[in-house]
């Protein structure tokens, strides 16, 4: 087993930055999900990517350092579904394929953002 951190081995800062950038314009672009960054300006959606790019490198154990709130917080009060969560799921595991994220860092990947769940899904 490497001794690397999830961070290191995913590429660190730059390849979860690519990522989230990816990652982003598909959920806003889901019909689905759309909803949930309608009526956005610019400055928060730059502001809502940096906050993600941090959380995943500081959960991935990089250099980061979290400052925004935490999940639950988060995302109380916006009503996100089982159906809402699986797509978003879906739009995950595309971008990790397009990024070819090697099995076991997408395993570690996928029960990490997993693990936010129960956070995340209201209804």
């Amino acid at each position: 087993m490497s001794t690397k951190t999830l961070y290191e081995r995913l590429g660190g800062y730059d390849a979860i930055a690519a990522v989230a950038d990816n990652l982003l314009p598909r959920l806003q672009a889901d019909p689905q999900l759309a909803r949930f960054w309608q009526h956005r300006g610019e400055y928060g959606l730059r502001r809502e990517k940096q906050l993600l790019v941090d959380f995943l490198c500081s959960s991935a154990g990089g250099p980061l350092h979290y400052v925004g709130r935490d999940m639950k917080m988060s995302h109380k009060g916006m009503k996100i579904s089982e159906s809402d969560w699986s797509a978003f799921l879906g739009h995950i595991n595309a971008t990790l394929t397009l990024f070819q994220v090697p099995e076991v860092e997408r395993d570690e990947v996928v029960a990490f953002v997993q693990s936010t769940k129960r956070d995340i899904v209201e209804a």
